[in-house]
Protein backbone atom coordinates (compact mmCIF):
# COMPACT_ATOMS: atom_id res chain seq x y z
CA UNK A 1 0.00 0.00 0.00
CA UNK A 2 1.05 3.56 -1.30
CA UNK A 3 1.72 6.16 1.74
CA UNK A 4 1.58 9.94 0.72
CA UNK A 5 4.02 11.93 1.92
CA UNK A 6 4.18 15.59 1.22
CA UNK A 7 7.19 17.34 0.14
CA UNK A 8 7.11 20.99 1.83
CA UNK A 9 8.46 23.09 -0.93
CA UNK A 10 7.50 25.16 -4.51
CA UNK A 11 11.00 24.10 -5.71
CA UNK A 12 10.13 22.19 -8.93
CA UNK A 13 14.00 21.09 -8.95
CA UNK A 14 13.70 19.85 -5.29
CA UNK A 15 10.10 18.02 -6.35
CA UNK A 16 11.99 16.07 -8.89
CA UNK A 17 15.24 15.30 -7.31
CA UNK A 18 13.08 14.05 -4.31
CA UNK A 19 10.93 11.90 -6.48
CA UNK A 20 13.89 9.78 -7.90
CA UNK A 21 15.51 9.56 -4.49
CA UNK A 22 12.80 8.34 -2.83
CA UNK A 23 11.53 6.18 -5.38
CA UNK A 24 15.21 4.34 -5.13
CA UNK A 25 14.91 3.69 -1.50
CA UNK A 26 10.98 3.57 -0.41
CA UNK A 27 8.93 3.06 -3.54
CA UNK A 28 5.67 2.07 -1.42
CA UNK A 29 5.96 6.38 -0.40
CA UNK A 30 4.34 8.77 -2.97
CA UNK A 31 6.05 12.18 -2.69
CA UNK A 32 3.77 14.81 -3.85
CA UNK A 33 3.99 18.76 -4.06
CA UNK A 34 2.80 21.27 -1.54
CA UNK A 35 0.84 23.81 -2.98
CA UNK A 36 -0.50 26.12 0.24
CA UNK A 37 1.21 29.08 1.68
CA UNK A 38 4.82 29.74 1.37
CA UNK A 39 5.76 30.55 5.35
CA UNK A 40 8.39 33.01 6.10
CA UNK A 41 11.68 31.06 6.49
CA UNK A 42 13.23 32.94 9.28
CA UNK A 43 15.19 31.09 10.60
CA UNK A 44 19.30 31.13 10.61
CA UNK A 45 20.26 27.42 10.54
CA UNK A 46 19.25 24.79 8.02
CA UNK A 47 17.05 22.78 10.48
CA UNK A 48 14.81 25.55 11.85
CA UNK A 49 14.18 26.84 8.08
CA UNK A 50 13.37 22.65 7.39
CA UNK A 51 11.07 22.59 10.35
CA UNK A 52 9.05 25.84 9.41
CA UNK A 53 8.49 24.65 6.25
CA UNK A 54 7.76 20.83 7.03
CA UNK A 55 4.75 22.64 10.39
CA UNK A 56 3.62 24.30 7.42
CA UNK A 57 3.07 21.63 5.13
CA UNK A 58 2.21 19.18 7.80
CA UNK A 59 -0.60 21.64 9.36
CA UNK A 60 -2.08 22.91 5.99
CA UNK A 61 -2.21 18.99 4.46
CA UNK A 62 -2.71 16.73 7.09
CA UNK A 63 -0.08 14.50 6.09
CA UNK A 64 3.79 13.66 6.97
CA UNK A 65 5.56 16.30 5.29
CA UNK A 66 9.37 16.47 4.69
CA UNK A 67 10.95 19.55 4.12
CA UNK A 68 14.63 20.32 2.91
CA UNK A 69 16.33 23.10 3.58
CA UNK A 70 20.05 23.27 1.66
CA UNK A 71 22.81 25.52 0.15
CA UNK A 72 26.54 25.51 0.27
CA UNK A 73 28.63 26.40 2.55
CA UNK A 74 32.23 27.81 1.30
CA UNK A 75 35.01 27.74 4.73
CA UNK A 76 36.81 30.41 3.47
CA UNK A 77 33.72 32.64 3.67
CA UNK A 78 33.21 30.93 7.18
CA UNK A 79 30.56 28.63 5.81
CA UNK A 80 28.67 31.38 3.91
CA UNK A 81 26.26 31.66 1.97
CA UNK A 82 25.05 29.26 3.86
CA UNK A 83 21.37 29.67 5.03
CA UNK A 84 21.53 32.23 2.10
CA UNK A 85 22.17 30.38 -0.78
CA UNK A 86 19.32 30.83 -2.72
CA UNK A 87 19.45 34.95 -2.16
CA UNK A 88 23.33 35.62 -2.53
CA UNK A 89 22.70 37.84 -4.96
CA UNK A 90 19.28 39.57 -3.73
CA UNK A 91 15.98 38.78 -2.77
CA UNK A 92 14.88 37.77 -6.73
CA UNK A 93 16.59 34.17 -6.27
CA UNK A 94 18.49 34.26 -9.28
CA UNK A 95 20.85 31.08 -9.83
CA UNK A 96 22.82 32.54 -12.43
CA UNK A 97 23.52 35.54 -10.57
CA UNK A 98 24.22 33.45 -7.23
CA UNK A 99 26.50 31.32 -8.79
CA UNK A 100 28.38 34.59 -10.78
CA UNK A 101 28.65 36.67 -7.36
CA UNK A 102 29.84 33.74 -5.41
CA UNK A 103 32.58 33.25 -8.12
CA UNK A 104 34.03 36.90 -8.04
CA UNK A 105 34.12 36.79 -4.41
CA UNK A 106 36.61 33.62 -4.58
CA UNK A 107 38.26 35.25 -7.73
CA UNK A 108 41.58 35.63 -5.85
CA UNK A 109 41.43 32.34 -3.76
CA UNK A 110 43.18 29.07 -5.16
CA UNK A 111 43.26 25.66 -4.50
CA UNK A 112 43.31 24.23 -1.25
CA UNK A 113 41.28 27.07 -0.47
CA UNK A 114 38.04 26.70 -2.27
CA UNK A 115 36.81 23.94 -0.01
CA UNK A 116 33.31 23.99 0.31
CA UNK A 117 30.34 21.45 1.16
CA UNK A 118 26.70 21.18 -0.12
CA UNK A 119 24.67 20.69 3.07
CA UNK A 120 21.01 19.78 3.47
CA UNK A 121 19.01 19.40 6.20
CA UNK A 122 15.95 17.38 5.83
CA UNK A 123 12.86 17.84 8.87
CA UNK A 124 9.82 15.11 8.85
CA UNK A 125 7.07 16.46 10.69
CA UNK A 126 3.68 14.23 11.25
CA UNK A 127 0.85 15.94 11.54
CA UNK A 128 0.60 14.20 15.72
CA UNK A 129 3.52 16.53 16.37
CA UNK A 130 6.38 13.82 15.91
CA UNK A 131 9.43 15.89 14.83
CA UNK A 132 12.53 14.52 13.10
CA UNK A 133 16.08 16.33 11.37
CA UNK A 134 18.71 15.10 9.53
CA UNK A 135 21.40 16.43 7.87
CA UNK A 136 23.66 15.14 4.85
CA UNK A 137 26.96 16.74 4.02
CA UNK A 138 28.59 16.57 0.68
CA UNK A 139 31.99 17.64 0.61
CA UNK A 140 34.26 18.94 -1.84
CA UNK A 141 35.98 22.22 -3.73
CA UNK A 142 34.58 24.69 -5.92
CA UNK A 143 35.95 24.99 -9.15
CA UNK A 144 36.85 28.25 -10.76
CA UNK A 145 34.42 28.82 -13.52
CA UNK A 146 30.88 27.20 -13.94
CA UNK A 147 31.23 23.69 -16.29
CA UNK A 148 28.06 21.22 -17.14
CA UNK A 149 24.45 22.26 -18.07
CA UNK A 150 23.04 19.20 -15.26
CA UNK A 151 21.77 20.12 -12.01
CA UNK A 152 20.83 23.74 -10.73
CA UNK A 153 22.10 25.84 -8.28
CA UNK A 154 25.36 25.83 -7.39
CA UNK A 155 26.20 22.31 -9.26
CA UNK A 156 28.40 23.53 -12.06
CA UNK A 157 30.59 24.99 -9.91
CA UNK A 158 31.14 22.13 -7.27
CA UNK A 159 33.25 19.42 -7.61
CA UNK A 160 32.78 16.37 -4.82
CA UNK A 161 35.95 15.28 -3.13
CA UNK A 162 37.80 12.77 -5.49
CA UNK A 163 35.91 14.18 -8.44
CA UNK A 164 37.58 15.93 -11.28
CA UNK A 165 34.02 17.01 -12.78
CA UNK A 166 31.62 19.30 -11.58
CA UNK A 167 28.22 18.49 -10.67
CA UNK A 168 27.04 20.06 -13.35
CA UNK A 169 28.41 17.56 -15.64
CA UNK A 170 27.04 14.67 -13.82
CA UNK A 171 23.90 12.77 -14.86
CA UNK A 172 20.90 13.03 -12.71
CA UNK A 173 21.13 9.97 -11.56
CA UNK A 174 24.71 10.32 -10.40
CA UNK A 175 24.11 13.23 -8.38
CA UNK A 176 20.66 11.52 -7.00
CA UNK A 177 23.04 8.58 -5.53
CA UNK A 178 25.78 10.77 -4.13
CA UNK A 179 23.86 14.35 -3.34
CA UNK A 180 23.95 16.12 0.03
CA UNK A 181 20.13 15.10 -0.15
CA UNK A 182 20.47 11.62 -0.37
CA UNK A 183 22.48 11.47 2.32
CA UNK A 184 20.37 13.00 4.34
CA UNK A 185 17.48 10.88 2.86
CA UNK A 186 19.33 7.64 4.05
CA UNK A 187 19.86 9.39 7.37
CA UNK A 188 15.64 9.79 7.74
CA UNK A 189 15.26 5.97 6.18
CA UNK A 190 14.88 4.85 8.75
CA UNK A 191 12.05 7.39 10.79
CA UNK A 192 10.19 6.64 8.02
CA UNK A 193 9.78 2.93 8.97
CA UNK A 194 6.89 4.05 11.26
CA UNK A 195 4.38 6.14 8.11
Amino acid sequence: MTRQIVLATHNAHKVEEFHAIVASTRPDLEVIGYDGPEPVEDGVTFAENALIKARAAAAHTGLPALADDSGICVDVLGGSPGVFSAYWAGHAKDAVANLNLLLDQLADIRDPGRTAQFVSTIALVVPDGDEHVVEGIWPGRLATEASGVGGFGYDPIFIPDEQDRTVGEWSAEEKNAASHRSRAFRALTPLLAGL
